[in-house]
């Protein structure tokens, strides 16, 4: 899969409006095929600096994810709500979900 993580350090202006101003690109991703999870998050160090956690089944549906129509609608608009330019780790990983963290086993 492909697994992905970006930092978006948002205008503090707009800070709290992120979830919304985010959402119509977010609920696109999360109903492409080939999108395993599409996941935001707060810093709880800096409110203003919001976390994309995400992934594709495979290089082709994250090839699709960026060619998409809802894609290059996020790229004309979502930057106007940014102080700079997100940060992102992507990387290919041989395996199709989330495993259990063993160190922290519970039960």
């Amino acid at each position: 899969m492909i697994f992905i993580t970006a930092k978006f350090h948002v205008l503090p202006e707009h800070a709290e409006d992120w979830p919304q101003l985010s959402r119509a690109f977010t609920e696109a991703t999360r109903a492409e095929v080939g999108c395993l999870w599409f996941e935001w998050s707060r810093s709880l160090e800096d409110p203003e600096v919001y976390v994309l956690v995400e992934a594709f089944r495979d290089g082709e549906a994250g090839g699709a994810h960026v060619s998409s129509d809802h894609f290059r609608a996020a790229q004309a608009e979502l930057p106007q709500y940014l102080a700079r330019t997100p940060d992102i780790v992507s990387t290919e990983v041989d395996q199709d979900g989330w495993n259990e963290l063993g160190e922290m086993k519970v039960g």
